[in-house]
């Protein structure tokens, strides 16, 4: 039985390789049939497009004055020309090429994938509901989320002490949580942004007691790659009464906990800014010509593993790897208990290398790597950091670092759950997969 299902997938998957490759033919070809010579120029034009916005883009945030705005300009128009001319030149032939390759891409990456989308499994632990749960809530995260889920009360009514945050006043919840477990709470949670969960997850994970993660925040990405309910916050509850814990890890840059990612470079020095929270967009186009030119800002070294980076733009060190394979799940981590950190750093010095980092498949300017530990250096005696959003000066160098299974993490046992991302479109296996004509499953091929 278990053969037959697994030979029955294999021909599904050669199929679906065969129907993607021919899809994706036919969409290069129906423009093609359609617009003549004009439709191979047109392409052709719109891959120089590509490349001049792409330029344009690296001009806009590089350079100041009139040439900036005429920058901002080219890379507004040209797209927009290069749109209208495919819609008046090749009419109907656009939709029905756009409906080809959407065929393709499905059924190539269900070619590679082999069934249909399914969850990630991450290991639980049964463990008894908690009987003296200390939550702390931030009442202003995520604009107003603890009161407009009256997710105090709800606590409150299942045996839980909760304490609200005063946004007058500056408030230090690591004593806090410290205080709590000194008079005897068996599990720490909160309700706020993810800078305020680290924090609180740092204080759980040295004393051995389970961490609860309400997703009252504004982005809520640790929530989000926990596998919990991020448009009800209040699903988060259901953990004190049946929930089961999950063994995940936790990333320090020195002696600062996170539990996402930690940035250096000109988004951490942009964000160190006083104006930046009133104006972010103004506050980012002032600063980052001299950042990105390097007139400003530290110099940085990134040392992780065999690979050393000289002078990047931007470093980014999370708590275990971003996936960067596919766009549509780029900040999404499909796991959080590899043991190891994710490093993704930038260096583009002119606009061919913001061209080719935008469009080139293997570009030059960026580095993805994973290590257990990463140091960053500057050329002077602190760095400006961000740590889960939060803005920080730390003493240089900073050695990050990962520690495995740290933390336990408290969720409910119901609960949406991890969506394994789709599988990067591998037109080279496809091939192969699809090559296996008049043959059965390989593995399963008599002699």
């Amino acid at each position: 039985m278990a053969v037959d299902a697994s030979r029955r997938n294999y021909h599904a998957q050669r199929w679906a390789a065969r129907a993607a490759l021919t899809a994706a033919a036919l969409a290069l070809l129906v423009p093609l049939f359609y617009g003549g010579l004009g439709g191979v120029l047109l392409l052709v034009g719109g891959a120089v497009g590509l490349v001049v916005t792409a330029a344009a883009v690296w001009w806009t945030l590089s350079l100041r004055g009139p040439l900036r705005w005429l920058a901002a300009l080219v890379a507004l128009v040209v797209p927009a020309c290069a749109v209208a001319l495919f819609a008046v030149t090749l009419f109907w032939a656009v939709p029905v090429s756009l409906a080809l390759w959407t065929v393709a891409v499905w059924c190539g990456r269900f070619a590679l994938r082999g069934t249909g989308g399914h969850r990630v499994r991450v290991k639980e632990y049964r463990t008894p509901p908690p009987k003296r749960p200390f939550l702390i809530m931030n009442p202003r995260s995520g604009g107003g989320k603890v009161v407009r889920f009256d997710l105090k009360e709800r606590a409150e009514r299942l045996g839980a002490r909760v304490v609200l945050l005063d946004p007058e006043h500056q408030q230090d919840v690591t004593e806090l949580a410290r205080a709590a477990v000194a008079d005897g709470a068996d599990l720490l949670g909160v309700a706020g942004g993810d800078g305020t969960q680290a924090l609180v997850a740092a204080v759980a994970a040295a004393h051995g007691v389970p961490f609860l993660v309400i997703s009252a925040g504004t982005r809520n990405h640790f929530a989000l790659d926990l596998g919990l309910d991020r448009d009800d916050p209040s699903t988060g509850l259901d953990a004190l009464t049946d929930g089961v814990e999950l063994r995940v890890d936790l990333g320090f840059a020195a002696d600062r906990p996170f539990v996402n990612n930690a940035s250096f470079g000109a988004y951490a020095t942009i964000v160190q800014s006083p104006s930046y929270r009133d104006d972010k967009l103004g506050t980012s186009l002032d600063l980052l010509p001299d950042l990105l030119t390097g007139q400003q800002g530290a110099r940085l070294t990134a040392r992780a593993a065999d690979t050393t980076l000289d002078a990047p733009q931007a470093v980014l060190v999370s708590n275990n790897p971003y996936l960067t394979s596919d766009p549509f799940a780029f900040g999404r981590r499909e796991r959080l208990d590899g043991g190891v950190l994710g490093v993704v750093g930038i260096k583009v010095e002119n606009a061919a290398e913001a061209a080719g980092l935008l469009l080139g498949p293997d570009p030059h300017g960026l580095t993805v790597l994973t290590a257990r530990e990463v140091v960053v250096d500057a050329d002077r005696p602190e760095i400006e950091a961000g740590l889960d959003g939060e803005a920080l000066v730390l003493p240089a160098p900073v050695r990050l670092r990962v520690e495995p299974g740290a933390l336990r993490v408290r969720v409910p046992r119901k609960r949406p759950g991890v969506i394994r991302p789709e599988p990067k479109l591998d037109w080279r296996r496809l091939r192969k997969l699809a090559a296996t004509v008049g043959r059965t499953a390989g593995p399963y091929s008599r002699p």
